[in-house]
């Protein structure tokens, strides 16, 4: 389908991918996180965005599947090869939109794509994420940012060698020995905006031009593994993050 007119709908559509062999916590888009599913809060936030039409959820796995369906939320059977730990994330939004364009005929416009295990993604976020990219037809995609941490800079980082620990980028680190002197840097915050023309033709999840939202640290929270799911939890318990 690379190269081809592909036909666009001005809309605006959710793509939830949630495969169900999750290695580091069994079916993880369903682990409970203070009293709900995972996955029910980007649920929930997609249904609260001004501008999203249609929500899609794209598994192999049956439980997900009757979750979503019973949720309001479409479902994308995905096959078993495209399920594994090794499939990167773009093979799914191709094959999810090649997929509708030849059972559908069409595309929306936009694709929001919303990961159940950034739990902490708020309707507003996705909305100036749109809105972004609305705003600058010239541009591939939007998504939100976070400053990264300045013990976690890519200057501090450190390796092995020979059981010793040396700095990956030890001459920036002596140029830059402060916080106050390193370059900013961001990491994904926990939402991405797509134009699906452009990730069709340039097989490439953000494009050539990519637009940031930058939003609080705490928002943009990973649930990776156990101990993930557990602060998560405790951030919500505490006041921490307002859904």
């Amino acid at each position: 389908m690379k190269g081809n007119t592909i036909k666009i709908k001005d809309e605006v559509w959710a793509l939830i991918p949630a495969r169900g062999s999750s290695k580091s916590i069994p079916l993880k888009n369903l682990a409970e996180l203070n009293g709900r599913p995972l996955i029910d809060y980007v649920i929930k936030a997609g249904k609260a965005s001004h501008f999203i039409s249609r929500i899609i959820c794209s598994t192999e796995n049956e439980v997900i599947a009757k979750f979503c369906a019973k949720n309001g939320v479409e479902v994308q059977k995905r096959p078993y090869e495209l399920a594994q730990d090794d499939i990167p994330t773009l093979d799914v939004i191709v094959y999810f939109l090649e997929t509708l364009i030849k059972e559908e005929g069409a595309v929306a416009n936009i694709i929001v794509l919303l990961e159940p295990t950034s739990p902490f993604v708020l309707p507003e976020h996705i909305d100036k994420c749109v809105e972004l990219l609305r705003a600058h037809p010239e541009t591939d995609s939007a998504q939100t940012i976070t400053p990264i941490s300045p013990n976690n800079h890519a200057y501090n980082q450190r390796y092995l060698n020979n059981n010793f620990v040396k700095f990956q980028f030890a001459k920036e680190r002596d140029i830059y020995y402060n916080k106050q002197l390193k370059p900013k840097l961001y990491v994904h915050g926990n939402v991405r905006v797509l134009r699906s023309d452009s990730l069709l033709k340039k097989r490439d999840l953000f494009g050539d031009c990519s637009l940031p939202y930058i939003i609080p640290r705490i928002y943009a929270m990973d649930v990776d593994g156990p101990e993930d799911l557990k602060l998560a939890d405790c951030f919500l318990k505490c006041g921490l993050v307002e859904l």
